[in-house]
């Protein structure tokens, strides 16, 4: 009797969350449901030997992972390219018609959240995971399960793999930041991030607690099921109880299309959840196929990204902020306001010349909004607004941190403190030093830099490696303890290891980007080899142009300069390159390749090392000056112009066998 009890109540909860998630159709009061709920509960708590698999109650949490599993997608979750405009639709739908005469689209809403992929086996959820980079995401099964629109358990004996987005609705983003500003923690920008941080954390209770929600959308290949459209795909997933957005059509054609784009457009400030566009897909599967891919997206389906919203606001003031070359860049101060989903204080405004140009006072009321929906700048002045409070811009003539005289490049619109010892300078250089692309000391936000700088812990970056002498001192400082410090300092040891390219980029050398420090790093192999380096040697490689060559030239002649490397050295820096050195080849050396179409040897990135490694650098656009081409499977308009400019054009079988000198 007892068991006979436990399975209709996992049948009346389960039902009605079916009810409320998929169908928005709720048969039972929120009231009926916790009392259902509750009995549950209570019957599993005395009962643990009859608690079912598919019990709702197993969504509350409670799993702990000590850290993400990698898990390799078995078809690549590609991503979509975008489109801005009504121009831009016209064109997507000409170059379908040239393969296809009469298509038919399927237009969805675009959910603002995280992509997901979900498998099931004989009937059960196995797996989910993040998207990642296409081909290798996480394993986030564990919250995953948390989901109430997820099913634990689907009518369906076969493999089936269901790809979606995990979002979060606007009510449950409003409360969790409610309850963040009650207990004096920062709040999330918009729900997107509230998903993404939700969905990666490590203890599934939080992830229970946030609410988040799914939508299904993609059925890889759908041959297996015997569907032969997009449609029928969605109405395939949605009668295995997964939730289907409910706002999708099939269009005819291109002006049902923008008719449904236009609609919701405007209609979307209504939805209890975000979205930033409208996916647009060719419905026919066959059609699909014969479109093909790129090498990242598909070509029978593109995203409308809707236009950056504006708003107004005022410019209170213009601060002048100093980065770690020196560059002084001013920033607006502004009334804060929204703009897309976040909460928008200050924005950048590059320089003077940028300010001129666009007649920025303070005081002005401005529009602004986001350049591709992230960055916020400005649009332009509302000069009618001006009430006689504005205050002309003035290029401060001294550096605002230490007062020393500014100057300004000859070739360059920005000014520069060229005092090194400047506060800001040094904050900021430290900043970098430890940032993701340069050592990556894991744990140094800006907020322990800057307080560990204004302490005189750090100074310069040879201070990092001295701070283990201190740990008994910052172990008693407020907000830390013997586990938080000892974290930071095992991560600087592990920075000892890092290879050289890395070193040379996060000790801030001007112009000395990612690129060129691995250029540099692959040429000369230490450090001692870059120092004694003649400008005619640094000027005559690929890619040093003289500006940089002038540049790194002139850092190794500083004395100081010098002295830091001696210093880090004693301490055990590694200051070797430890990736795969250049090789010259003659197919490759000094040659500019372009690749076009789908590889099925090796990634874009995997191709690309090996060219450089051999001499030669990748392009991402056919010219003139373009040596080779290659081309993989379905490839773009690239192609067709090397032939056009009679480029040379290998295979990826040609080219892996000039790899191997066949």
């Amino acid at each position: 009797m007892i068991e006979k009890r436990i399975n209709e109540l996992i049948e009346l909860i389960n039902r009605a969350s079916y009810e409320y998630y998929t169908l928005d159709m709720p048969t039972i009061t929120d009231q009926e449901y916790d009392d259902y709920y509750h009995e549950l509960e209570k019957l599993e708590a005395k009962y643990p030997e009859l608690v079912k698999e598919n019990s709702p109650t197993k969504r509350v949490g409670g799993k702990v992972i000590d850290s993400f599993k990698k898990i390799t997608h078995k078809v690549p979750m590609m991503s979509l390219g975008d489109i801005f405009s009504e121009y831009e639709i016209r064109e997507f739908d000409a170059r379908i018609k040239k393969v296809i005469p009469n298509p038919h689209y399927v237009c969805e809403l675009k959910i603002d959240g995280l992509s997901v992929s979900l498998v099931y086996e004989n009937g059960k959820l196995v797996r989910g995971a993040t998207r990642g980079d296409g081909v290798t995401g996480e394993d986030i099964t564990h919250n995953v399960e948390t989901i109430k629109s997820v099913p634990l358990t689907i009518d369906f004996n076969e493999y089936l793999e269901v790809r979606g987005e995990i979002y979060m609705p606007k009510k449950s983003f409003e409360k969790l930041n409610e309850e963040r500003k009650k207990n004096g923690e920062s709040l999330f920008a918009n729900p997107r991030n509230a998903a993404a941080g939700s969905i990666r954390q490590l203890d599934s209770t939080i992830a229970a607690k946030r609410n988040l929600s799914t939508f299904i959308y993609h059925l890889p290949e759908p041959d297996k099921y015997n569907l032969s459209t997009h449609s029928s795909t969605l109405e395939f997933m949605k009668n295995l109880n997964f939730v289907v957005n409910p706002n999708i059509v099939v269009a005819n054609n291109i002006e049902e299309v923008i008719t449904y784009i236009n609609e919701w457009t405007k209609k979307r400030d209504e939805l209890p959840y975000e979205i930033d566009g409208i996916v647009i897909k060719v419905d026919d599967i066959a059609d699909q196929k014969k479109l093909g891919y790129t090498s990242r997206t598909p070509k029978w389906s593109i995203a409308y990204k809707f236009p950056a919203a504006q708003v107004l606001t005022k410019l209170t003031n213009i601060e002048f902020c100093v980065g770690r070359t020196g560059k002084i860049t001013p920033r607006a101060d502004l009334n804060p306001v929204h703009l897309a989903g976040s909460v928008i204080s200050s924005v950048t405004l590059h320089n003077e010349d940028y300010i001129k140009e666009k007649d920025i006072m303070i005081n002005d009321i401005i529009a602004i909004h986001k350049a591709g929906d992230v960055i916020p700048e400005v649009v332009r002045v509302i000069k009618e607004r001006r009430d006689g409070t504005q205050l002309p811009f003035k290029m401060p003539d001294i550096c605002p941190i230490c007062g020393s005289k500014l100057v300004k490049k000859e070739t360059e619109a920005a000014y520069y403190c060229e005092n090194n010892f400047c506060d800001a300078r040094s904050i900021e250089g430290l900043i970098h030093f430890v940032s993701r692309d340069a050592m990556y000391i894991d744990g140094f936000g800006e907020r322990i830099i800057e307080d560990f700088y204004n302490m005189g812990y750090l100074k310069t970056i040879v201070d990092f490696y001295e701070l283990k002498k201190y740990k008994q001192e910052l172990m008693e400082l407020e907000g830390f303890g013997e586990k938080s410090i000892q974290n930071l300092l095992d991560g600087i040891e592990d920075s000892k290891k890092n290879s050289l390219e890395r070193f040379l980029f996060a000790l801030g050398i001007r112009h000395v980007g990612k690129k060129t420090a691995k250029i540099l790093a692959q040429k000369y192999e230490t450090i001692d080899n870059l120092i004694r380096a003649t400008y005619e040697e640094l000027v005559s490689i690929n890619d040093i142009g003289e500006i940089i060559a002038k540049s790194v030239f002139e850092w190794c002649r500083e004395d100081k300069n010098i002295k830091m490397i001696e210093e880090l050295k004693a301490h055990n820096l590694n200051m070797k390159y430890l990736g795969p050195k250049v090789v010259t080849q003659e197919n490759f050396q000094d040659k500019t390749f372009v690749l076009t179409g789908t590889l099925t040897k090796y990634s874009r990135d995997e191709a690309g090392e090996l060219i450089s490694n051999r001499g030669g650098k990748v392009t991402g656009s056919v010219t003139k000056k373009t040596d080779v081409v290659i081309v993989g499977e379905n490839p773009g308009s690239k192609f067709n112009k090397a032939q056009e400019l009679g480029i040379i054009i290998w295979t990826e079988e040609e080219f892996k066998n000039k790899l191997e000198g066949i």
